[in-house]
């Protein structure tokens, strides 16, 4: 009983550890962000080669609703609890094309581009200032045009990412319909997912910790400017 009790402890405490991106602005959980494999778990994508690294959704289905949202205008999303781990917090957005809507589409292809990147700080260590935050916000771009979009977010801990495989990536796909925008966004670096990464990347396969880093590339394309 005491083992079992132990081992109990230790699979609640390494689930609080993680964490999901359930929410944007001040919606309910799921609502128009698609629901993760890791909706009970809290576990973490690894395999960056994986179709989970896109959106991590746990079906094929999209989220029940679909947020309107103001081109120019910055959206809070949400961790569930909070952003635990040292790490990098990015944002990537693709229109949906027609035919499609966000609540369908499966993001496929080479259609990404990185709105949002988040910088450290390199003074005694490094750190990131999404550490033990709830809540980032995600600049969306004036110069979409209008329509529908999928907004993922994406939080890569470095904590354990000293080899292959380590990191640990927190993803989520919000569903938004974006109005206001002037329509001259024209990205130069598109990526899919999977594809944007391999497990070696420098951002990605990093010891964080010693020696400390003195520098520190993100992985992915640089974030896109109207």
């Amino acid at each position: 009983m005491k083992l079992s009790a132990a081992i109990a402890l230790l699979v609640t405490a390494v689930a609080e550890a993680h964490y999901t991106f359930p929410s944007v602005g001040n919606s309910a959980d799921w609502q128009y962000v698609r629901t993760t494999a890791n909706f009970q778990s809290n576990g973490p994508v690894t395999d960056v080669k994986s179709e989970e690294i896109r959106c991590y959704q746990r079906t094929g289905a999209g989220a029940p609703g679909v947020l309107n949202v103001t081109a120019g205008s910055n959206l809070a999303y949400n961790a569930k609890a909070s952003i635990s781990h040292p790490g990098p917090m990015a944002f990537y957005i693709a229109k949906v094309p027609a035919g499609e809507t966000a609540a369908t589409w499966d993001g496929k292809g080479q259609v990404w581009s990185k709105i949002y990147q988040d910088a450290p700080s390199l003074a005694g260590g490094i750190k990131w200032a999404s550490q033990g935050t709830r809540s980032v916000n995600a600049p969306i771009p004036k110069c979409l045009a209008n329509g529908e979009y999928l907004l993922r977010a994406e939080h890569i801990g470095l904590h354990s990412a000293g080899s292959a495989g380590g990191a640990q990536f927190y993803i989520s796909c919000a569903q938004i319909s974006v109005s206001g925008g002037t329509g001259t966004y024209s990205p130069k670096n598109l990526v899919s997912f999977p594809g944007a990464f391999t497990a070696t990347d420098p951002g990605i396969m990093i010891n964080i910790y010693y020696p400390v880093p003195t520098s520190y590339k993100p992985p992915g394309p640089a974030v896109e400017t109207c």
